[in-house]
């Protein structure tokens, strides 16, 4: 299977590209949207304006909210259907982490800002654990690949999703949506809209996920992995006049389902192998996408909720000046269970709380002038993340050990707790501008000056004082040594140790960082039907400041901003009316890219310990291609691929996962597989009496790649490679859906399939202190859904 799979894939990208060089990906019609007239038209606005998607000189995927909900793409980690060289990734602690053409940042704190900026309606969703409930209602969703900056609120190195919502409508209108899987998760939503007066307009629409627990305990009788996830959006739309609009959009969630538990795949102790226990016989789990394990009163769970409010205005200043204006603020509050060790026993266990509040603001203006389009404009953005993690049974896992080891007294569980409090602020000014020479080529020009000021005060500290009183044990050995004054530490107090002073306490630390980044560009569109385009750009994300069980204050040091300077040539073809071949092919020169890492911060007390650090030198390059053909009325299919290379530059030493030292010059990132496609087909036809039956499957591939760098083995000397490891092996997934839309598409009723083969995959693998782990795929998943429009 795996091999046809490849095959198929590899032969349609040889000869889609040998046809055209490449371009950016666009998305076929939804479906039913396919007439005898050929391809439908999609239009954009990701350049802050609406054009047609094969006039804009970028790398786009496009999908409309019918094809989104098709295809089962309920939130962001299912975009990957649809968006070869997308990747999703289910970490350890509960953050979600998305990587884009290979551009990642696999960091599990709540404040960590993603290589991938996500947008609702132009409004930026500033931390990656706030888009759960982005893809309600949706009219359609843009993915833009590559640095972004000069148009966005944020800059970013690997791209940007705009999620753009459906608008209130000046007709009344209304619909139902409901489905039930084989595990039990029950979705009902809907929506009404329509005018409320001659000038205001709304919409409303909510959706809810209960049950549904898929998950099995592979040691006793016990399940795991139902939603109890609920969001909802209210949009007003308020027109006083022809030239005067306002759009304010309330938004929120509140999500208490259970999180995933981890499969064990192999026990590597951090220190003496004697003290595991029963942990050292603890059996490995089934090689399946159901069966895991985790402990009884511990159980993954979330209690999260969020709210957003954005108003936006628009003001034409006269027929070629528009002055926009977007402010918007959100909440977070999170408290979130974790057992990330892959056991039943008490080996190790996080409940993670916090809250983030979030303000921006936006203003700019934006006209056309002749054969000149100009945005010019500023954000000014200011964050507050808080985050304490309660956590067992060790402040750092190797460190610990060594305490331990030297005959301090071990910690107990749930003795100790870290916790980190940041506050972004980010300012920004911006211009773009296109201008067109003679009606076949434009040039594009874009600048952005962004300041940057993180502040942090964070630390591990102790929940009574036992902890204390081993780490003031150690210090006070040290200082006698350097004859210094004993320490007294207060129990409950920070116990971080600096290293500089042999003392404990809170660690605080101010970054302070400004960039320029850029893009230029030209394109040439002989006739309607052909647009080749060159272009490059430089994006940078802002540094970072880690949230950890930190041992030593020097691990709490930030990684520095990143930066990509990006070069991009592409081609968008329609072939007749019922055909249209894309593609793109790129090079990024990275520098500084952000990694969890580790650092020998004081190697007379502790060994390498866990941090931020920054690799100096990378590239990525790759292609991408896209053939959309609706041969005849009603048969849409879409064939999408991504290769992308990714090394890192020159020698780069640092320590793996399980502490050893290791040059990892030559080695390809994380969780950024070579290759990714995706293929879907689908036939509407009439069957008399206002009828439409349909059908359709999706493919969806991607190779092999590792959850670390280098050496994906878990130790040297012991290569489980009949597991993986840390390596996540490549898979297929096989999507059915077959049904029929009623009186003209008022009404539908759907049976799907998805992952049809059960097939066993997993999107991350990672060691949790002497455990090594991994997070399964779904597993095979059939329900129906109806839905209803008035």
């Amino acid at each position: 299977m795996k091999a046809k799979v490849q095959g198929l894939f590899g032969v349609s990208l040889l000869g889609l590209m040998a046809a055209t060089a490449a371009s950016a990906q666009t998305a076929p019609p939804a479906p039913g949207a396919a007439s005898d007239d050929g391809l439908a038209e999609i239009i954009v606005t990701a350049q802050k304006r609406e054009q047609a998607l094969n006039d804009v000189p970028l790398s786009i995927t496009a999908a409309s909210g019918d094809k989104l909900a098709s295809q089962g793409v309920k939130d962001v980690s299912d975009l990957g259907k649809i968006v070869p060289g997308f990747s999703y990734t289910e970490s350890a602690y509960a953050t979600p982490v998305y990587t884009l053409r290979g551009i990642g940042f696999y960091d599990t704190s709540l404040a960590a800002k993603s290589t991938v900026s996500v947008y609702l309606d132009q409004v930026p969703m500033a931390f990656s654990i706030l888009t759960r409930g982005a893809t309600l209602d949706l009219e359609r969703v843009e993915v833009l690949k590559g640095p972004q900056g000069t148009l966005f609120g944020s800059n970013s190195t690997g791209g940007a999703i705009n999620y753009i919502a459906a608008k209130p409508t000046r007709v009344a209108k209304a619909g139902v949506d409901a489905g039930i899987d084989n595990f039990g998760q029950v979705q009902l939503g809907g929506f009404v809209s329509g005018p409320i007066s001659d000038t205001l307009t709304a919409r409303v629409s909510a959706r809810t996920e209960q049950g549904g627990d898929w998950q099995r305990s592979y040691t006793r009788k016990d399940k795991l992995g139902g939603s109890n996830f609920t969001t909802g959006r209210v949009l007003l739309d308020f027109r006083p006049s022809d030239t005067v609009s306002f759009e304010l959009n309330l938004n929120g969630f509140v999500d208490k389902s259970d999180g995933q538990a981890a499969q064990l795949i192999g026990v590597v102790p951090l220190g003496n192998p004697a003290r595991l226990g029963a942990l050292a016989t603890y059996p490995r789990a089934p090689e399946n996408n159901r069966d895991a394990d985790w402990s009884i009163g511990q159980e993954p769970k979330r209690d999260n909720w969020f709210y957003q409010a954005s108003l936006r205005g628009d003001v034409d200043l006269s027929d070629a000046i528009t002055a926009t204006s977007i402010t918007a603020y959100s909440r977070y509050h999170h408290d979130t269970d974790l057992d990330p060790d892959g056991v039943a026993l008490r080996d190790y266990f996080y409940n993670t709380v916090g809250k983030i509040t979030s303000f921006s603001q936006e203003l700019r203006l934006a006209g056309k002038f002749g054969d000149l389009n100009v945005i010019v404009g500023g954000n000014y953005a200011r964050d507050k993340a808080n985050q304490q993690d309660n956590s067992g049974p060790y402040t750092d896992a190797t460190s610990a050990y060594q305490l331990v080891d030297a005959g301090v007294s071990p910690v107990p569980f749930f003795t100790y707790y870290q916790y980190g409090n940041q506050k972004f602020t980010n300012k920004a000014a911006f211009a773009n501008l296109d201008y067109d020479i003679g009606d076949k080529v434009t040039l594009h020009g874009g600048v952005r000056y962004t300041d940057t000021k993180i502040d942090f005060a964070g630390c591990t500290a102790d929940l009574g004082f036992r902890l204390g009183q081993g780490i003031q044990n150690l210090v006070n050995f040290i200082r006698g040594g350097a004859g210094l004054a004993p320490i007294q530490i207060p129990a409950g107090t920070c116990v971080t140790i600096d290293a500089s002073t042999l003392t404990v306490g809170e660690v605080r630390r101010t970054l302070k960082e400004d960039n320029v980044s850029w893009r230029a560009g030209v394109d040439f569109k002989p006739n309607r039907d052909l647009l080749l385009y060159l272009s490059a750009s430089r994006g940078y994300k802002s540094g970072s400041f880690p949230i950890l069980s930190a041992s030593d204050a020097n691990q709490f040091n930030p990684v520095t901003q990143e930066s990509v300077i990006a070069y991009e040539t592409g081609v968008k073809a329609k072939i007749g009316r019922r055909a249209q071949l894309n593609g793109a092919l790129f090079y990024y020169d990275y520098r500084d890219k952000q990694l969890k890492g580790r650092v020998v911060a004081n190697p007379d007390v502790f060994g390498p310990l866990e941090a931020l650090v920054n690799v100096p030198k990378s590239s990525v390059k790759g292609g991408e291609i896209q053939f959309d053909v609706t041969p005849v009325r009603g048969l849409n299919f879409s064939l999408a691929a991504t290769y992308i290379e990714t090394k890192i530059r020159g020698d780069f030493q640092n320590y793996d996962s399980y502490g050893n030292v290791r040059n990892f010059g030559g080695s390809a990132f994380p969780y950024t597989p070579k290759f990714q496609g995706v293929a879907d087909v689908q036939y509407d036809w009439s069957a008399g009496g206002r009828v439409s039956p349909f059908i359709g499957v999706n493919l969806s591939y991607q190779s092999a790649t590792k959850a670390v760098l280098g050496n994906s083995r878990l130790t040297p000397s012991a290569d489980l490679s009949a597991r993986g490891g840390l390596k996540i092996e490549d898979y297929a997934l096989v999507d059915l859906r077959a049904g029929a839309n009623i009186d003209d598409r008022k009404y539908r009723v759907s049976l799907f399939v998805r992952n049809l083969f059960d097939k066993y995959y997993w999107n991350n693998a990672t060691r949790v202190t002497d455990t090594t782990v991994r997070f399964a795929g779904r597993p095979r998943t059939f329900g129906a859904s109806v839905s209803a429009r008035f």
